[in-house]
Order: C-alpha cells, then structure tokens, then sequence
C-alpha cells in the first residue's frame, strides 16, 4: 500500500523541511518557466497588436482636419503623432512607452489612452472578477459534493447542469435572467453602472446579473474538472492508507485530494480567464454598460488606433498575469502529486 503522498508532519504538525524544499524548489521551476514563456509572448503579441494599428491604413488626419485637410495640415497631424518616422522607430517609441506605463494618446479627443482605459477598466473588472470569484466558489463546491457523492442522484444532476450549461452562450443566459429578475419579477435593474464606492449595494444590484451569466460556462467547466479530477484521486491507495492512519476525511478531502485533483480544474480555470474579458465585452453592451469593452469597440469603429492598442495591451497583460498565477498555484500543488510516483 502507498502512503508517500501523505505529508510526513512535525511533532507539531508542520510540514518536514524536506516537503517545504521540494515545494520550494518544484514553485522555482515552475516560475522560471513560466517568466521564459511569458515575456516572449508578451513581446510577440504587443508586436502584432502594433503592426495591426500601424498597417491599417488608419490615419487620424481625415478625421481632425476632414475631408479638405491640405497637405501641410496632414503633415503637421502625423509629426505630431510620432506618424512621419519609419514603423520600426514608432513601434520602439511606442514599446518604450508601453513598459512605462504611457499608452499614448487618443487620436481625437488627445486624451490619454491610460486614463481613458482607468476610467471604464473597473466597470470591466467588476463584471469579470465578480463572474471569476462565482466561477470558482460554485464550480469548486459542485466538483467537491459530486465526487463526494459520486453515483448519486446529486452527482447526476451536476452532470446534467454541467452539459448544459457549456452549450448555452452567455448572451443567451443574461436574456433568461433580464427577463426573469428585472422583467417578471422586478428586482434587478437591467441597465446602468455605478461605482462600488458610490453605492455598494446598488453596484451588487447592476454587476450581479452579467456576472451570473459570464460565470456559469465557469462554474459548469470547473465543476466537471475537478470532480473528475477527485474522483481519481479519492480511488487512489493513498486515500485509503490515509483513513488507515486515522486521519480525519475532512483533512483527506481537503488536503490531501484536493491538493493532487484540482490540476485540471487549474489548468481548465487558466483558458477560461481570456473567455472572461471577451464575455464582460458582450455583456456591457447588453446590459448597457460604459465599461473597457466599449469603449475598445466604440474606439475601433470610429478608428481611434491608440486606444485599440492601449486596450489589448491591458488584455494582454491580465491574461499573462493570470495565467502566471494558475501557473505557480500548480507548482505549489505539484510536488505533493510527485512525491507518492
């Protein structure tokens, strides 16, 4: 029978200096390759997010000084625009600014893309992070209970919600929930935004329904991951040398399982993260709401290239940022899973 997964405790419980090292050294891996995939996607996609502003033919002449600009007045425009250099010279000007921070500057309004972007980020943020957090609290409480209870009549009907709900877009969902929570029942307001600092409860009553229909692809997703993922692990030999030894089903399920089964709910949970920003997109425009994802829209029908660039510079890095966090969080539980092989 194979105990080795079981953490070998202190007198006092805590983990053996020889765990923690193990632990170290496998989160140190995984960090160091994760920074050397990272920075060369982050540097790749920022290039084509450039190249895709500066070969599009867009030029903010035609819209400042219309459709009689001379050509001094066109001129004049692209110098001060950085427009008149060679692409290679405004992609080094425009990178160097990126890594600081400075996004450059509308096109029509000569506002910067930065604070342009800060403005709407939180409506975004609001949308996304609360679909996140109900993606994860749900999905995590349904995989547990199904593979706790697997075979059961509960287990079942996680599998039916999870088949479901995967083939609904979330577009569709929000109309369910408009229709049911601000049309029939009158309890939530179906359009508006207003900050959490303004008015808590309020923010709550306008984020919760497009936060309920970006997250439920993430909770059905997760659910079935992880359940998946705890059912093999609660069959494994170590469990039940575990139960042997007398250690309590709630540290078996929690610790000891739950560490070694949740790697494909993690690595579900890192691609669900970009569906997340592409949702709050649809979601402000069906909920009416001035968030990052209009205005990068609004922005892109108008023409307005640097603030398109300065929005999928912000995607980029959430992205990255995210996945380096699903990342590390796998190398912390990776070694517990290496250590019974």
């Amino acid at each position: 029978m194979t105990t080795t997964a079981i953490e070998t405790p202190h007198i006092d419980g805590a983990p053996a200096p020889s765990v923690w090292g193990a632990r170290l050294r496998g989160v140190a891996r995984v960090v160091l390759g994760t920074v050397l995939i990272v920075v060369p996607v982050f540097l790749f996609s920022t290039l084509i997010t450039f190249l895709l502003g500066a070969t599009s033919g867009l030029n903010p002449a035609a819209g400042i000084a219309g459709d009689a600009a001379t050509p001094e007045a066109i001129a004049r425009i692209d110098a001060e625009f950085g427009l008149d250099k060679p692409v290679w010279s405004q992609y080094l000007d425009w990178m160097s600014g990126v890594l600081t921070g400075d996004l450059g500057v509308s096109w029509f309004n000569k506002i910067p893309v930065s604070e342009l972007i800060e403005q709407r980020l939180a409506v975004s943020a609001s949308i996304a992070g609360l679909a996140l957090l109900i993606g994860l609290v749900a999905g995590v409480s349904l995989g547990l209970l199904a593979a706790v209870y697997r075979g059961s009549l509960f287990d079942r009907a996680v599998t039916a919600y999870t088949s479901v709900v995967s083939t609904l877009p979330p577009f569709v969902i929000s109309i369910g929930l408009i229709l049911v929570f601000s049309v029939w029942l009158g309890w939530l307001p179906s359009a508006g935004y207003v900050p959490l600092e303004e008015d808590p409860d309020r923010w709550l009553m306008l984020v919760i329904m497009p936060a309920v229909a970006l997250s439920m692809d993430v909770v059905a997703d997760v659910a079935r991951q992880l359940r998946t993922g705890m059912v093999a692990e609660l069959e494994q030999d170590y469990i039940v040398g575990a139960v042997v030894r007398g250690i309590s089903p709630r540290r078996i399920l929690l610790v000891h399982a739950l560490r070694n089964g949740a790697g494909p709910a993690l690595a579900i949970l890192g691609m669900k993260i970009p569906t997340l920003i592409g949702g709050a997109v649809v979601m402000e425009t069906m909920f009416s709401m001035p968030g990052f994802g209009r205005l990068a829209a609004d922005s892109a029908l108008r023409g307005d290239v640097p603030i398109v660039q300065g929005a999928l510079v912000v995607a980029i890095v959430f992205v990255l940022v995210c996945n380096v966090v699903v990342n590390i969080t796998q190398g912390m539980l990776q070694p517990a899973a290496k250590r019974r092989e």
